[in-house]
């Protein structure tokens, strides 16, 4: 297949900021863009406006980020102001296809985001952008690969949603059994943490001290997500026989993140064998007869998105929540039948979510498959 360079059969247009004394809230003047964080899955969302823009890019304009983080692609549906982080790509309607040029640019933006430069921000040049190789086939094949990838596309949007909506049950589901965690209005008794749990730290990382050895898998901060476990990257050190004992995991222990997004919660369930934690993280066993770990999950999850854990986590500089204040933080212990049935409903949420889950993996492995397929002219003639 025949390729061009972008700057060939497009015209990019560099942002520019304008002065902030030009910036609203009030939707006066044209929506103003100034980077990534602007961005949604398709089209970016307006939070700040401009009346007096120096750069402009029109509707059905492609946005592309040319500032840390760079190659992230956004399309507009009407004029708007872009600031530096940004750059506005038009497709030439003789030449190419805007979805076209847009779907190209995802394809190849970990090239893109090679390119960048900087010893502070990464950041790509005019040049750069222009003389990016892109595949040319006909307008009409251009519209037909568009429109494939518009259908998968829109396929696992649909996905996500459904995902989205089974996490918004089970968040509104909890406070309709229990009431609100932060004013308990059931009048739920109180206890603190090592009250109706065991907690600790785990294993501290010492370079000094590595033999390899006794080498195991370990969780580290961002292995612990809400509600889940990233199981992707996983980093080993020595754990002895002791060690092995001491920072032992079974199924049910809650894995809490001491530092980071503090107090993130996600509950172990045996995902693989020989695995242990480090000292970035709390294990938190609960005591059987008191409590279940989906309640105290889902409680830490109100707790650090309602109160930021009642003021326990410190953050001069990052965040912090000590095994001293975990154990102190209060938690409302409703009957131990009605925490079962939530874990029951989390459990059959989480079925169907897993189920969701796994159509959406095949439809993303679908997606790059055809995009591979697409760009290299194997689909169409």
């Amino acid at each position: 297949m025949v390729k061009k360079d972008l700057g060939t059969v497009t015209t990019v247009t560099m942002g520019q900021s304008p002065s902030s004394e030009t910036y609203n809230t009030e939707g006066i003047g044209l929506p103003f863009f100034q980077g990534k964080a602007d961005f949604g899955t398709m089209t970016p969302s307006a939070r700040v406006y401009c009346n007096q823009p120096k750069k402009t890019a029109n509707a059905d304009d492609i946005l592309i980020s040319v500032r840390a983080p760079v190659g992230a692609t956004n399309i507009v549906y009407q004029k708007c102001c872009i600031g530096r982080g940004l750059a506005a790509i038009s497709a030439l309607p003789e030449l190419t296809h805007n979805k076209y040029v847009l779907y190209y640019l995802r394809y190849f933006e970990k090239d893109i985001e090679a390119m960048g430069v900087g010893s502070t921000f990464k950041a790509i040049s005019r040049n750069d952008l222009e003389t990016i190789p892109i595949p040319l086939p006909c307008l009409d094949v251009q519209k037909q690969i568009a429109g494939v990838l518009d259908r998968v596309g829109s396929l696992i949007e649909m996905r996500k949603k459904q995902i989205d909506k089974l996490e918004l049950l089970v968040k509104s589901r909890f406070v309709e059994m229990f009431g609100d965690p932060v004013t308990n209005p059931m009048g739920w008794e109180v206890k603190r943490l090592d009250q109706v749990a065991d907690s600790r730290l785990g294993k501290m990382l010492d370079a000094k001290q590595q033999t390899g050895e006794d080498r195991y898998h370990y969780l580290a901060n961002f292995n612990v997500q809400w509600f889940r476990i990233d199981l992707d990257k996983l980093n080993a050190m020595d754990f002895d026989e002791a060690s092995r004992a001491e920072f032992a995991l079974e199924y049910g222990d809650l894995l809490v993140c001491e530092g980071g997004e503090a107090g993130r919660t996600a509950i172990w369930k045996n995902e693989m064998k020989d695995c242990f934690f480090q000292k970035a993280i709390h294990r938190v066993r609960c005591k059987v007869d008191v409590c279940v770990p989906e309640y105290i999950a889902w409680t830490m999850y109100h707790k650090a998105k309602i109160t930021n854990f009642d003021g326990l986590v410190t953050s001069a500089t990052i965040a912090h929540l000590t095994g001293e204040k975990l154990k102190r933080l209060k938690v409302q212990i409703p009957p131990l039948d009605l925490q079962h049935r939530f874990a029951d409903f989390v459990l059959a949420t989480d079925k169907s979510k897993f189920a969701l889950q796994r159509g959406l993996d095949k439809l993303e492995i679908l997606y790059q498959s055809l995009m591979q397929k697409c760009f290299a002219g194997e689909l169409f003639n």
